[in-house]
């Protein structure tokens, strides 16, 4: 896009430009793509950017559009004149999906330009995907050595509300004599033409006249993205004290979030959305006098200001730039789909076809090798990822995979390997013991490379998860001081659970529950706990079934099949036929929302997992999870129930590990016991990190348990294995 006047120079990868003003320009783009015959066009859409009046030009170019088109709107307004209203429902209508970045702003399009909420993808701002870090080395590389920082970035223009943070710099200064405000950005290229640099010499002399110049740095001009997440790094705390509560998206706030910089911000509307967690703090509008303190309070108390940061760290996370594309693949996805499925099946981009599979094939199971999960593994525990089949330190520890694989290693004590999974056994141990923070009494997850703590605690999943790990080793440890330790730190960690609202963490804890009331009866408490959390999941899944919607909640997330299994495991422990039926009810369900229209398995693709609306799963990316949880479901379910067709769900989920899924890919190396991380649209992805891993050891333990069950004593039922005692 050329505005008038403007002289640039563009890259090769440019293949064709327009002048703002000039309505042929938009009609020859639109002739230029079609004549390319681009299986789609994704337009990024922002007030300002194109011709005519509220940019009503760019209709001639989506109008002529052979492409489904996918339009991400940048801003959403709720009171638009009727220009805007025109051109924003023009767009909307001519577009097969509407990317939006904040679910106020889905709300706004439904509500205000009625839009059909069943085209609507709410797709995190992106951001990129590098470590926390302190800030004391970027702050020696750039010069703020001995400063604490606080950082505003942006184009300056007067709705940024700099002046509000000039005004509360006194009190600042005031508690604390060594601070250093940082303005970082050059003026709006707008009101650069229109005023020149009126609005920043007004701010300037502020500064003087408050005594302030000590305090209060201003960097007029451009800033590429490295430079700016290096002074993203450096600070204390990032202010956006914006004037207007009407800005649905901002780039900076995203990134200062996504980099674990504590936010200081008015309640503007991305802000308020995302910082409703505590990962920030929101004062009113032009309201100097309650940034001045909220600052003052946060460079005050180190403790409290890094453990803002981690948890903004660890809140941002499905942000990153990669889980954005998947989300963007996704709703590209969708437009192709739902237009060729419009034109018989003859455009859109091509889907990867499904395997027809024999469902008879039940190939000899190999033995378990503990080879890559050794090679994950060093003194301090498993590795979270992996690059290809190597252990990818950067990322560190997570407490959720050392809790999945003292989960396999205690199931393994009487095997080939019990050596090897005895030694393992007290590494993971170890690590979760370390990980028990008896002041907050939960359990941390995240720990770098350099083994320090990410933050004080983790999620409820993780501490769920954990809890499950500890049950399961209370029964089935390789000694009875291992046994000891975790019957002590299970029923420690176990009284916070009942404040929980995550309903996969009062599933973790169940299955935890399950192995642990098995050997220890008598603890009454662990008892009453499990009947509430069972009562829970059973009350939760009647509020939310409908006649076509058998779940928990109002969309698939993640381990989904863990909740129908908690369910089963405690309902026949309790000799609870409502609750066992309400497991086997949701289960078959998701069976069913997993199965291919072929018949192979299909795992719930993450690409949907933060969706709230009923809709059919996504079919990517498939992840081992999801398989390994199935197939535990299905062999506890195969336990109470006299349905022969469960036997031959774990069968077609555990294929899904050989090579019976969408793309045929085989995902598990049986000699290595390595797995690939899961299936992309287009190919496997080749890493093989630790949850995947786990999964298909786990998956491969239960099945082996499974098979040599049905040898022993064919109607008999079969325990699944990886909660230890759970059917």
């Amino acid at each position: 896009m050329i505005e008038p006047g403007g002289d640039h120079e563009f890259p090769p990868a440019v293949r064709k430009t327009i002048r703002q003003g000039q309505v042929a320009d938009y009609r020859a783009a639109a002739d230029f793509i079609n004549r390319e015959a681009f299986d789609l066009v994704c337009l990024q859409h922002e007030f300002g950017i194109f011709g005519g009046e509220a940019g009503a030009l760019i209709l001639g170019l989506v109008a002529r559009l052979d492409a489904p088109l996918v339009t991400t709107l940048h801003t959403v307004l709720d009171r638009p004149t009727t220009a805007q209203r025109r051109v924003m429902k023009d767009i909307v209508t001519a577009s097969a999906r509407v990317v939006v970045m904040a679910d106020k702003a889905r709300d706004m399009l439904i509500n205000v330009y009625g839009a059909d909420p069943g085209k609507i993808d709410v797709i995190a701002h992106g951001i990129p995907d590098v470590p926390l870090a302190s800030a004391r080395a970027a702050k020696e590389r750039l010069g703020f050595t001995d400063r604490k920082v606080i950082l505003t970035f942006g184009l300056m223009s007067p709705n940024k509300g700099i002046e509000t943070m000039i005004e509360a710099m006194p009190e600042i200064v005031r508690r604390t004599p060594d601070v250093l405000y940082v303005v970082m950005g050059a003026t709006h290229p707008a009101l650069l033409a229109r005023e020149g640099e009126r609005y920043r010499d007004t701010l300037t002399a502020r500064v003087r006249e408050l005594g302030l110049d000590d305090h209060v740095a201003f960097i007029n001009r451009f800033v590429d993205r490295p430079e700016l997440l290096d002074h993203i790094a450096m600070c204390d705390v990032y202010a956006t004290p914006y004037l207007a509560a009407a800005q649905m998206t901002s780039g900076t706030l995203a990134y200062s979030h996504g980099l674990g910089r504590p936010v200081v911000s008015t309640p503007y509307w991305h802000a308020a959305e995302l910082l409703a967690d505590g990962s920030g703090v929101l004062i009113p509008f032009d309201n100097p006098a309650g940034f001045g303190p909220a600052i003052s309070d946060l460079l005050g108390n180190d403790t409290e200001r890094l453990a803002m940061g981690r948890k903004a760290y660890a809140a941002s996370r499905p942000m990153i730039w990669a889980n954005s594309a998947r989300r963007y693949a996704a709703s590209f996805r969708k437009a192709c789909r739902e237009r060729r499925l419009a034109s018989g099946g003859q455009a859109g981009m091509p889907e990867p076809g499904p395997v027809r599979l024999r469902t008879n094939v039940q190939p000899d199971l190999p033995p378990i090798s503990l080879d890559h999960l050794a090679a994950m593994s060093d003194d301090t525990g498993i590795f979270q990822h992996a690059v290809h089949a190597i252990a990818d330190r950067s990322h560190g520890y997570c407490i959720d995979d050392n809790a999945r694989a003292l989960l396999l290693c205690c199931g393994l004590a009487d095997g080939p390997d019990a050596p090897l999974a005895r030694r393992l056994s007290s590494t993971f141990a170890a690590f979760i013991q370390h990980g028990w923070n008896p002041g907050n009494r939960r359990f941390r997850n995240f720990m770098g490379f350099d083994r320090r703590w990410l933050e004080d605690a983790g999620s409820e999943d993780s501490h769920g998860r954990t809890l499950w790990a500890l049950g399961a080793y209370s029964a089935r440890a390789c000694s009875l001081g291992h046994a000891r330790w975790a019957k002590e730190l299970f029923s420690e960690a176990l009284a916070d659970v009942e404040a929980f609202t995550s309903p996969r963490s009062w599933a973790f804890t169940l299955l935890g529950l399950a192995s642990y009331c098995a050997v220890y009866a008598e603890d009454h408490a662990a008892a009453r706990l499990r009947a509430e959390l069972a009562g829970r999941l059973e009350r939760l899944l009647g509020e939310q079934e409908g006649p076509e919607w058998t779940w928990f909640e109002n969309g698939l997330s993640y381990d989904n099949a863990r909740l129908p299994q908690a369910l089963i495991v405690t309902g026949a422990a309790a000799l609870s036929a409502t609750m066992v039926e309400a497991g086997l009810r949701s289960l078959r369900w998701l069976v069913a929302m997993q199965t291919a229209p072929e018949g192979h398995f299909r795992p719930v693709g993450s690409h949907g997992f933060l969706m709230t609306s009923r809709n059919s799963p996504e079919p990517f990316d498939q992840q081992p999870l999801e398989a390994c949880a199935t197939i535990a479901a299905c062999i506890a379910a195969k336990g109470v129930d006299p349905d022969s067709s469960w036997r031959a769900e774990a069968e077609r989920a555990f294929a899904w590990f050989l090579g019976a899924n969408d793309l045929g890919i085989k995902l598990a190396d049986l000699a290595t016991g390595s797995c690939r991380d899961g299936l992309h649209p287009d190919r496997a992805n080749e890493n093989r990190g630790a949850e995947s891993v786990l999964s298909f050891l786990l998956a491969l333990a239960d099945m082996q348990r499974l098979r040599a069950a049905d040898r022993r004593a064919p109607s008999q039922p079969s325990p699944s294995t990886h909660e230890a005692i759970n059917a």
